[in-house]
């Protein structure tokens, strides 16, 4: 017997009943399941800057394109924690969306990669699938099934509404988005985050490096003026927020952070804060606002590395400059082949970058006070390590100073078959070199800096870097002291009085060159007696007291032929004729230069007989003998050349110039000014080369 049910009600009427009747009735609703396809995050406050990773983004996901070779499914925000993957990867999204690029909907996932309860891919689809509408009952168990629903659920709002647009916030693995990965035959794109590459997509990498200082500097201010539109306190004190940006590595975490700690605290002026932040290896305890922090984000990338990826990481830490060859890496842990298979993996999570080459490593500033705060309790391992940078380094600079200084007949230092290979070695690590000198401060590594120190002066002059000599000099002859070596004290001065007079701090130098003629002089030690008598006459020049400097000079040359070291006799003759010259007694100084020039030329100093002649030509323009001047000058310019000695290439040439202008040869002059500014452009001399170019304008 058939009972009807309508509406809200059963129909007994044809029944027919012997009995008590009990009846149940259950009712299923078939009203559609609710939808999330509009489920965007909010844009991030203070977003600044990324233009150019905005439109590579746009374009990556720009239905125009949707066809071709240069079509993408998945585009790619990879980053290191903290770099704001998150606020571009929606900030985009938001930009798609407004363009109207994807009318089926903007679908949203955080896949939480780097927490404890990482989402998986089934996990993520379940969440797609409810948000795409799916009834819970209907949502398959397996991650296979889940896939194939969701991809059919997605092909059908394509035909149906339009493209969709599926963000995958922060993803580890390529395992986790592959399955959210749409069909074939939509417009559908998919936009990940992840602090990994992950090349397995084959996704358009949209890599994001820190804001750029002025950028960062902007964000701060923008904090600051969201919670209250009158705190003008970056605008005032814009010293002081630039070395807060610059604290804070250009990170946005660390400057979202940083701008809260001064929202917190109004009263905060600016330069308090940056005087916190200062120091290294407090500084990611200081940027934490008790919600976020630094610390904690690079925390989650580290604590998935291997064992020996984590000690790659904390070792690296300790490498001294911005950049790390692999030669530093090898020697930082202790191996004799690079670990390539875990810098992939560093690099892979941002955690380490590619340097200036191919086989140079760095890091961002905060991942590597990170690092040295990681497992600190390992101080053993950090001294070994560090041990044994300095000495590969002090094995280097030795063989590297030796080519430098290599004179005809003396033995063929290693390593390095050219000067140019030394210079290129010594400019490569020149600032790692220059870190590793100052550990000098540690007693530990004391007597191997001051050695170390010795074996960069000579590169350091010659490429124009003398605060950088002032800086080795001055750590080498304060260890020195330290270590009770009067001997080295007195070498470490010598070389700082030099640094000093280049800088134009001549009394300072004639101090110092003045204590280390006069130990040398107490110890007997003729030699460096010599030298140092050489060093303070040129101070003494310097400071326009030119009898007293002609009477040094004279002590020195005197002193070395005694001696009989005929290359720093001529060190001596080059530096008296100079003095001569600038007296007025331009006849004596033509033939002692000329003498230094002919001795540099016998022992093989092919430089300093270039220097003597650019010395010897300008003595012979005073004297009136304009075209025996012009061939010093051609003779210098030449072996300057075959050098690679750019910069006095650019005074020979300079020099040059005004031997033609005063002969009136006014073609010729323009093009030596031309070539000088070329030549000084080279060696990194902007000042000198646009003085240059400035004259041959003026002549033109």
């Amino acid at each position: 017997m058939a009972y009807e049910y309508s509406g809200d009600h059963l129909d007994f009427r044809a029944g027919d009943f012997k009995g008590p009747v009990i009846a149940k009735v259950s009712v299923h609703q078939h009203a559609a399941a609710p939808t999330a396809l509009d489920a965007l995050p909010a844009r991030t406050a203070g977003f600044i800057g990324r233009g150019s990773e905005l439109s590579r983004l746009l374009h990556a996901l720009d239905p125009a394109i949707a066809e071709g070779p240069h079509a993408v499914l998945v585009a790619a925000v990879s980053g290191l924690g903290g770099i704001g993957k998150t606020a571009l990867a929606v900030e985009a999204a938001h930009a798609a969306r407004d363009k109207g690029w994807f009318p089926g909907g903007v679908l949203f996932v955080n896949l939480q990669g780097y927490a404890d309860d990482r989402v998986t891919a089934d996990q993520a689809l379940e969440a797609l699938l409810r948000a795409l509408g799916t009834k819970p009952d209907h949502i398959p168990a397996t991650a296979d099934q889940r896939a194939g629903l969701y991809r059919s659920i997605l092909t059908e709002r394509g035909r149906e509404r339009g493209a969709v647009l599926i963000l995958a916030d922060n993803a580890a693995l390529a395992e986790q988005v592959r399955p959210l990965l749409p069909g074939g035959g939509a417009r559908h794109r998919v936009l990940v985050t992840s602090r990994d590459r992950l090349p397995q997509l084959g996704a358009r990498i949209v890599p994001l490096g820190q804001l750029t200082p002025s950028e960062a500097s902007g964000l701060l201010d923008r904090v600051l003026r969201i919670a209250d539109p009158d705190d003008c306190r970056m605008a005032d004190e814009t010293s002081a927020a630039a070395k807060v940006a610059a604290c804070c590595g250009y990170l946005p975490l660390a400057l979202q952070i940083a701008g809260a700690l001064l929202v917190l605290d109004r009263s905060q002026p600016v330069a308090e804060l940056a005087a916190e932040l200062g120091e290294f290896r407090d500084r990611l305890d200081r940027l934490d606002d008790g919600e976020r922090s630094v610390r904690a984000a690079f925390e989650l990338s580290y604590r998935l590395l291997a064992p020996d990826e984590a000690r790659l990481l904390r070792l690296l830490a300790l490498a001294p400059g911005p950049e790390a060859s692999a030669e530093v890496v090898t020697a930082l842990i202790g191996a004799k082949e690079l670990p390539t298979r875990a810098l992939n993996v560093l690099a892979r999570a941002h955690l380490v970058e590619r340097g200036s080459g191919r086989e140079r490593w760095r890091m961002h500033d905060l991942v590597r006070a990170f690092g040295l705060v990681a497992d600190a309790d390992l101080p053993d391992e950090r001294e070994a390590a560090r041990d044994r940078v300095l000495d590969i380094y002090w094995r280097r600079a030795h063989a590297a100073d030796a080519r430098l200084r290599w004179l005809r007949g003396m033995p063929e230092p290693p390593w390095f078959g050219e000067s140019a290979q030394a210079l290129a070695w010594f400019d490569a690590e020149r600032l790692g070199l220059i870190t590793v000198v100052g550990w000098a401060e540690e007693k530990r590594y004391e007597s191997r800096a001051v050695l170390l120190a010795a074996c960069l002066v000579l590169y350091l002059e010659r490429q124009r870097h003398f605060d950088d000599w002032i800086t080795v000099s001055s750590a080498a002859r304060n260890a020195a002291r330290r270590l009770g070596d009067p001997d080295r004290e007195a070498g470490a001065s010598n070389n700082l009085g030099n640094a000093l007079r280049k800088v134009g701090r001549v009394a300072e130098a004639i101090d110092a060159h003045t204590h280390a003629r006069d130990f040398f002089r107490a110890v007997g030690e003729h030699r460096s007696e010599a030298v140092s008598w050489n060093n303070l006459g040129l101070d003494l020049l310097a400071a326009g007291r030119e009898d007293e400097a002609i009477e040094a000079l004279t002590r020195a040359r005197d002193l070395l032929q005694v001696v009989g070291d005929a290359h720093l006799e001529a060190v001596a003759w080059d530096c008296l004729g100079v003095a001569l010259s600038q007296t007025g007694r331009v006849a004596d100084s033509i033939e002692v230069t000329a003498r230094a020039r002919d001795l540099f030329r016998i022992v093989g100093d092919f430089r300093r007989e270039a220097g003597a002649e650019n010395n010897l030509g300008a003595a012979l323009i005073d004297a009136g003998r304009t075209e025996e001047a012009i061939e010093s000058f051609e003779s210098a310019r030449e072996i300057f050349r075959e050098l690679g000695d750019w910069y006095w290439t650019g005074q020979v040439l300079y020099n040059l110039a005004l031997c033609h202008e005063a002969h009136r040869h006014s073609a010729e002059a323009v093009a030596c000014w031309v070539q000088a500014s070329e030549a000084y452009t080279r060696a990194g001399a902007v000042k000198e080369a646009a003085e240059a170019l400035a004259l041959a304008e003026e002549q033109e």
